[in-house]
């Protein structure tokens, strides 16, 4: 008979390094899933995850939302886990775009309109296209940027607007007593006023319409008028902002932080489907 083994398998012949929960392994960072970070115990539904930043936003039961590291560090039921970045989703696996209307799988964009959507800046026409961009797509409008109001009146004489050639204006500021709300009330009062629609929004500029609790702030700080608003920004929330580089680094860093149509203020959203139904009416009968 063979020989009996009193004590059982060599314990040197078993992973006996390995953690008490087990090693962890790859999953990919799919919306959805709920995850435990393990360092600050922060539970919570993958709500969004950024490929440029490497980072995954994790929102609680409460609603609140923190954004970490993608990669270990994490639980999944109480095993440990390493998040990737999810595998790419064709645009038919969506039900909604980012502004939130009914996505139309397989349909393709339309030729672009003479009616145009003009901005103020690069920025402003960034953060409309990865929000609304499929609607702009599907309604044949483009956006234009401005670099500033100042020159509204002569971009409107070179555009020619008309009953087919309407011009909706996105400003910064839009205040009563401003700069900007004495341009937009010249340009209703003239000869092209019936064709062009202005409105805007209350914020400084764009970067404000982003949700300050998306970034893990409280609010934006505010900025004394002496100091360019972009450059105090940084200076106060401790970010570079030396030169016009650590700007477009800090606005990437920004507007990484927007999937759709939540993660903006009310007051911006409003005034962009304002523009959209503006330049896209059926024309009007003479």
């Amino acid at each position: 008979m063979p020989p009996v083994d009193r004590y059982g398998t060599d314990v040197l012949n078993t992973d006996w390094r390995a953690p008490r929960r087990g090693r962890a392994v790859e999953i990919s960072a799919d919306k959805g899933l709920v995850v435990e970070e393990v360092t600050t115990d922060w539970c919570g539904e993958i709500v969004a995850v950024e490929r440029d930043l490497m980072t995954v936003t994790l929102e609680d039961r409460r609603g609140k939302r923190r954004t970490f590291p993608l990669g270990a560090g994490f639980l999944l039921e109480g095993v440990p886990v390493i998040l990737t970045p999810p595998t790419r989703k064709g645009p038919a696996a969506r039900t909604r775009t980012a502004s939130g209307s009914v996505a139309v799988p397989g349909t393709r964009a339309r030729v672009a309109r003479a009616s145009r959507i003009f901005v103020e800046g690069r920025h402003d026409a960034e953060l409309v296209e990865k929000v609304w961009g499929d609607d702009l797509r599907l309604e044949g409008v483009v956006v234009e940027y401005l670099e500033g109001v100042d020159d509204l009146a002569e971009q409107l004489r070179d555009f020619r607007p008309g009953p087919e050639r309407r011009v909706g204006v996105l400003v910064d500021h839009l205040v009563a007593g401003s700069k900007e709300s004495r341009i937009a009330a010249s340009v209703a009062s003239s000869p092209v006023g019936r064709h062009v629609l202005v409105v805007g929004h209350p914020f400084v500029d764009i970067w404000q319409a982003v949700k300050p609790e998306r970034l893990g702030i409280k609010a934006w700080p505010t900025i004394p008028r002496n100091i360019e608003w972009k450059k105090g920004v940084c200076q106060k929330l401790g970010w570079p902002h030396r030169d016009q580089a650590d700007i477009a680094r800090a606005w990437k860093h920004i507007l990484g932080r927007v999937s759709s149509y939540a993660d903006l203020e009310p007051a911006l959203l409003g005034r962009v489907e304002e523009l959209i139904d503006f330049v896209t009416a059926p024309q009007e009968a003479p």
